[in-house]
C-alpha cells in the first residue's frame, strides 16, 4: 500500500479536493515584483501552491545557432534555445526572496529543478517538495539526486512511454523514497482538447500505485475539471496576471479570475464524484415514499386467501417490498384489512 502523500501537511489523495498548483514559469516577464504579484494573486485565487522553475540558460543548453539549437515548430518556432531560456528563467538570486514572500503570505512554494545545482539551491531554501518537468524524465541521475532528499516528488509524464515512466519511478524508489505522484501531461503548447487523453489517469494510478494528477496545457479549465471527475488528485496550471502582457507561457496560462473559477469548479467536481458506498445518500430519504410497495386494494377478512384482486404494487412505498408479491398471493391473511391498508408481514406471520 502506498504511503500518504503530503506536501506541507496537506493530504493529496482521491479522498481530498484536488491540490491546485499555479505554475508561474516565465510569467514573471523578467520582474521580481511581478513574480511577487503573481504569487499573491495565486494565493487570493485559492491555489494550494505556487511553483517556480529553477534553471539558468547555461544549465539548460549552450549559446549556439546551429540547426540543432533552433526550435523548428510550435509556439516558439524559430527561436534559439539559449535565447528562449534567457528570457524565461527565474534567476537563482530571486529564489530566496520569492520563497520568503510566499511563506509569509501562507502559500506553499516549490519548484522544478533542471540540474543538480538547482536541487542544492532548493534544499537550502527548505523546499517542501519537488516537481520534475516532463522534459527531464530521462535524466535518471537528476531524479535520483532529487529522490535522495526524501522530499515528495511530482513527476510529469509528457512525451514519456510507460517504460520511461517506470524507469523514473523505480529510480525514486531505489533511493527508498516512496513519496511519488505522477502527472499525466501532454507536452504540446497549448494542448488541444482532442489530444488530452485523460483515460491515461486511471492507468497510471493502477499500474504504478501512486497518486495521479494532470499538468494541463489546454487554454481553459474544462479539461482540469473533467480530470478531477476522473480521479486527479493534483491539477497544475500555468498562471499569469494578464495574458495581454505577453510572456513565453502566457497564451496557455490562466488569469486570476480564471484560476479562482478553476479552484471552485474542481472542488465542485470532487464533491460530485464523492466516494462509493452501498448506503444511499440521505438526500434521497424523502423520496423513498414514492417508490412502489404492496397495498390492499380491496377489503379482506381474517382467514381469507389473498388473491390478485386484493393486493397491488402501487405507490406510496410504506408497505412490503414488491419482491414479496408472488409469495403472498394464495396465502391466508391472518387479520382483517381494508382497502388502502399497507401490506405488512404481520398479515401473514403470527
Amino acid at each position: 500500500m502506498k504511503p500518504e502523500f503530503l506536501i506541507n501537511g496537506r493530504l493529496i489523495s482521491k479522498l481530498a479536493p484536488p491540490y491546485i498548483i499555479a505554475e508561474i514559469s516565465a510569467n514573471h516577464n523578467g520582474s521580481i515584483d511581478r513574480a511577487k504579484e503573481t504569487i499573491l494573486a495565486a494565493k487570493n485565487a485559492g491555489a494550494d501552491a505556487v511553483k517556480l522553475q529553477t534553471y539558468t540558460p547555461d544549465t539548460m543548453t549552450i549559446d549556439c545557432n546551429t540547426g540543432d539549437f533552433l526550435i523548428r515548430e510550435g509556439l516558439w518556432k524559430g527561436r534559439n534555445l539559449y535565447e528562449l531560456y534567457a528570457e524565461a528563467y527565474t534567476p537563482f538570486e530571486w529564489h530566496k526572496e520569492l520563497f520568503s514572500f510566499a511563506k509569509n503570505i501562507g502559500l506553499t512554494i516549490f519548484s522544478s529543478p533542471f540540474d543538480e545545482s538547482a536541487v542544492d539551491l532548493l534544499e537550502n531554501l527548505e523546499t517542501p517538495a519537488y516537481k520534475l518537468a516532463s522534459f527531464e524524465i530521462l535524466d535518471l541521475p537528476l531524479i535520483r539526486y532529487i529522490a535522495k532528499t526524501g522530499k515528495p516528488i511530482i513527476i510529469s509524464t509528457g512525451m514519456a512511454n510507460f517504460q520511461e515512466i517506470e524507469n523514473a519511478v523505480e529510480a525514486v524508489r531505489d533511493e527508498k523514497n516512496n513519496n511519488i505522484a505522477l502527472l499525466h501531461c501532454i507536452s504540446s503548447y497549448p494542448t488541444e482538447i482532442e489530444d488530452a487523453q485523460l483515460s491515461t489517469l486511471a492507468r497510471l494510478r493502477e499500474f504504478f500505485d501512486v497518486e495521479v494528477g494532470l499538468s494541463d496545457h489546454t487554454i481553459d479549465d474544462f479539461v482540469s475539471i473533467l480530470a478531477t471527475g476522473l480521479g486527479a488528485s493534483i491539477i497544475e496550471k500555468h498562471f499569469t496576471l494578464n495574458r495581454d502582457d505577453g510572456g513565453v507561457d502566457s497564451s496557455f496560462s490562466l488569469e486570476p479570475d480564471e484560476m479562482k473559477s478553476l479552484v471552485e469548479k474542481t472542488k465542485l467536481s470532487f464533491r460530485a464524484v464523492g466516494t462509493f458506498s452501498d448506503m444511499r445518500p440521505q438526500a434521497e430519504n424523502a423520496n423513498r415514499a414514492f417508490r412502489r410497495s404492496l397495498y390492499f386494494v380491496a377489503d379482506i377478512k381474517k382467514g381469507e386467501a389473498v388473491t390478485k384482486n386484493h393486493v397491488r404494487k402501487i405507490r406510496p412505498g410504506f408497505g412490503l417490498n414488491p419482491l414479496h408479491y408472488d409469495q403472498i398471493i394464495g396465502k391466508t391473511c391472518l387479520r382483517d384489512a381494508k382497502r388502502g391498508d399497507r401490506v405488512t408481514k404481520e398479515h401473514f406471520i403470527d
